[in-house]
């Protein structure tokens, strides 16, 4: 757990916003190295992690993807060296007056979102949530050195620092989708002494949270057989208690529905149940809002499974995950690719 946690920690005060997502790339190369037997970067800046199956050339090829950017803000306008911004995602306004932020500019620069008072604001926008044309970051400069040190189109992350909780929980920024790829890179590890009959390619996705493009074009220049998608899903909370939402602690959730190929949601439950893995089932009725519905459709159409990691407030700078459920996360996906016979796609039709 302590290896784990050191490695979230550490890849959760990587900005990496959508688009930019460079720096994380570079620290999961790092880590990934000794895991897999070739490294390799898409032409959108996906990273490709290929670890070689045991059963005779050619074999099949199954793609485990998580997501590795962030949500954030991008500078739109400078005035009187004060930042005007908008959304990179989907960022709620409502949680952004008073948030420390970075803004990386020539160099990073300390910032905080502030609103004007209401009376200065239009009438009747004063009365809730302040939207994002209101909000403005303050980096506490004079607008002569703002003027030389910020552009329109930097980026603004999020600067808070991830907390441990009681009850082996952490809170902080970027955790959606950053546990996903703590979990991937969990399962790759315990493959070391593992044997799996398939080629397996770990692919850290980007651009998720903006238009699912680094995913769909991975699948397409890797054509996998298969695709297990890992992402993050609504933990239960205060005001959050209905059949979309998902116990912390209670290990990760097992998508079902039209994105989700049947044979391989019951090929993960049946592993689960056998593993005693604590896992839900999440109905999906439309879609799984995740890379998963690119790859899907991807080529003639790739055969796609959902697993996700419940967390409490996403898309907010104080996320919540349990340990627990990206450790099992880990090893369910782990498992599942050990267990993987080489004909396992022979004779599959969508009811099977």
């Amino acid at each position: 757990m302590t290896e784990l946690l050191s490695f979230l920690k550490a890849i959760l005060m990587i900005p990496g916003l959508s688009g930019h997502e460079t720096q994380v790339m570079r620290f999961l190369e790092d880590r990934w190295s000794p895991s897999v037997d070739e490294l390799s970067c898409s032409r959108l800046g996906s990273l490709h992690g290929l670890k070689n199956g045991s059963s005779p050339s050619p074999r099949p090829s199954m793609l485990l993807t998580a997501h590795m950017d962030a949500i954030g803000l991008i500078v739109t306008r400078i005035e009187q060296g004060f930042l005007h911004i908008d959304a990179i995602g989907g960022v709620d306004p409502r949680v952004l007056p008073g948030q420390a932020v970075s803004v990386h500019g020539r160099r990073d620069l300390p910032g905080v979102i502030a609103m004007p008072p209401a009376r200065l604001l239009p009438p009747g926008t004063g009365d809730g949530a302040i939207d994002l044309p209101h909000l403005l970051v303050d980096v506490g400069l004079p607008p002569a050195d703002v003027a030389n040190m910020v552009r329109v189109g930097d980026l603004v992350s999020f600067e808070s620092d991830p907390v441990e909780m009681s009850g082996e929980f952490v809170s902080g920024r970027a955790l959606d989708n950053r546990v996903s790829l703590a979990a991937l890179t969990l399962c790759l590890e315990e493959l070391q002494d593992r044997t799996h009959t398939w080629d397996v390619w770990a692919v850290a996705s980007v651009q998720e949270e903006t238009s699912h493009a680094g995913a769909a074009a991975s699948a397409f220049q890797l054509r996998p057989a298969l695709a297990v998608t890992v992402d993050t899903t609504f933990a239960k909370g205060p005001g959050a208690d209905d059949w979309q939402t998902f116990e912390l602690g209670q290990g990760p959730t097992l998508g079902y529905g039209p994105n989700i190929h049947p044979a391989l949601f019951h090929r993960f439950k049946e592993l689960a149940e056998d593993l005693e893995i604590p896992h839900a089932t999440e109905f999906m009725p439309t879609t799984s809002d995740t890379d998963g519905m690119a790859i899907q459709v991807t080529a003639e159409g790739i055969p796609n499974m959902v697993l996700s990691i419940p967390i409490r407030y996403i898309h907010t700078p104080v996320e919540m995950v349990a340990m627990s459920d990206i450790q099992r996360c880990g090893r369910l996906l782990a498992e599942f690719v050990a267990s993987l016979e080489v004909d396992f796609l022979q004779d599959w039709t969508w009811d099977k």
